[in-house]
């Protein structure tokens, strides 16, 4: 079982930056082995992949609208997963979720919501223009 909590959003100006936390709350298996994504969501629209990290602190591509200015990062000491987000854009807004697969995959780490079985209860980003 995993618990996951977000926190770090707000309202930010467009160009400023925020950085978004996750922390994990685990069960039977330590924080270290879990692979951690972020998602967002803004209104009206489907949940988007943003960026996910491996056990291994190797992080997946990102998303193409995100690249170059949204960095994942995790502190295993910590259980907790971070996304830090530079030169905002008003599209950025949208509700940020951290989560984490049930399974154990090795080296590989997903990049699609359904592969994700744990979700933390999102944090509002909004960017004013």
């Amino acid at each position: 079982q995993v618990q996951l909590v977000e926190s770090g959003g707000g309202l930010v100006q467009a160009g400023g930056s925020l950085r978004l936390s996750c922390a994990a709350s685990t069960s039977g298996r330590t924080f270290s082995s879990y692979s951690m994504g972020w998602f967002r969501q803004a209104p009206g629209k489907e949940r988007e992949f943003v960026v996910a990290i491996g056990w291994n602190g190797v992080s997946t591509p990102y998303a193409d609208s995100v690249k170059g200015r949204f960095t994942i990062s995790r502190d295993n000491a910590k259980n907790t997963v971070y996304l830090r987000m530079n030169s905002l854009k008003p599209e950025d807004t949208a509700v940020y979720y951290c989560a984490a697969p049930a399974k154990f995959l090795g080296l590989r780490v997903p990049i699609v919501a359904s592969e994700y079985d744990y979700w933390g209860q999102g944090t509002q980003v909004t960017v004013s223009s």
